[in-house]
């Protein structure tokens, strides 16, 4: 895959906790995420619990459905209060943002974690430019005058690679090619110096050689800012590429959490392993192509115990007891209750 919560520090500094071991940026404790529908209140996420450290990299994997991008906006307190229902603890720098008020939580956005969108024509306004949209962006954080802030914007586009800046910071969105509008949204994602950047599938309908580009941009901001990055993907080779943790999620529940080489190496979920299993790669001639069996379940009739259960080609009858996130071995967690029984097959041998 880069005002009040900038006065903690430099962007990737470390805060040590009591114990002397740093504290995490960012921390989701048991986080429950109900939505209300006409038939009543689902529950879209159950128990989300991972942590993002100072400059740390993660990707959250999964197919569709599966709660990434609405535990990404949960982060953001984008989720309208009136239809969605948050349980648990979303702590940053030690803040629980779920306990802040609509102020506070603003000054939150922009200047401690920002949100690149996954549709760069529909998240830019298409009515002002997009030097005006950086420039609200800095105006709304930063006691700065508005020539200071247009200089500032027309830097944030040529940090972030697009050609005649001072001439794009004045045209529409709707002028620009498709990179261009996603590189326009990662200068106004870094407009106020985040500490955390949320990219939710930033390289979605770009051609490869875009995505790329996009991606390498995003890897040198984090490096050369000291921002942490929380890219939300279906694409494992992009994670593998980019991320140093890799946390697998499935119908709302985080089913594995490890290192990117110890899930490559050796999975423990059988999840994981059937989205590894499931990368493209040559096969012989009329060869049946691996995959899942099945689809994500629905949120109004979710498994008993074990969500990935009527998938999953190792489930026995204990696997209908609700599960926990186990830690077979340091570092790597799963919710899987035979983690330790099952030798499950790598995309690294």
């Amino acid at each position: 895959m880069t005002a009040a919560m900038m006065s903690a520090g430099r962007p990737g500094t470390a805060h040590p906790g009591p114990d002397g071991v740093a504290a995490p940026l960012l921390e989701l404790d048991r986080v429950g995420i109900r939505l209300r529908t006409g038939g009543g209140e689902v529950s879209a996420t159950r128990d989300v619990s991972f942590q993002v450290g100072p400059a740390e990299r993660i990707g959250i994997v999964g197919e569709s459905g599966c709660g990434k991008t609405l535990t990404g906006l949960a982060i953001m307190g984008l989720l309208p209060r009136g239809l969605a229902r948050i349980d648990g603890a979303i702590r940053f720098q030690g803040r629980d943002l779920l306990t802040l008020s609509g102020r506070e939580l603003r000054r939150v956005r922009g200047t401690g974690i920002a949100m690149i969108f996954q549709e760069p024509m529909s998240a830019l306004d298409p009515v002002f430019t997009v030097g005006e949209q950086i420039i609200e962006t800095i105006l709304a954080h930063e006691p700065v005058g508005r020539r200071a802030a247009r200089e500032r914007a027309i830097d944030l586009l040529a940090r972030v690679g697009i050609p005649l800046p001072a001439r794009r910071a004045d045209e529409y969105p709707h002028q620009l090619s498709g990179g261009m509008r996603q590189r326009a949204m990662i200068a106004i994602a870094l407009a106020c110096n985040p500490k955390l950047l949320i990219a939710d599938e930033p390289t979605t309908a770009l051609d490869v050689t875009i995505q790329a580009q996009i991606i390498d941009l995003l890897v040198e901001l984090s490096e050369t800012s000291g921002t942490a990055l929380l890219f939300i993907t279906h694409d494992l080779g992009v994670v593998a590429e980019t991320c140093t943790r890799m946390v697998t999620m499935y119908a709302g529940e985080v089913v594995e959490d490890a290192t990117v080489d110890d899930a490559l190496v050796r999975p423990r979920h059988p999840y994981t392993a059937g989205l590894f299993s499931a990368l493209p790669r040559l096969v012989a001639r009329g060869a049946a192509l691996p995959s899942i069996p099945g689809r994500v379940p629905s949120l109004i009739d979710m498994p008993e115990g074990c969500r990935f259960r009527p998938r999953c080609a190792h489930a026995i009858g204990l696997c209908e007891l609700p599960q926990a996130l186990l830690e077979p071995v340091p570092g790597q967690k799963a919710r899987c209750i035979r983690t330790d029984a099952l030798s499950l097959q790598g995309v690294v041998r």
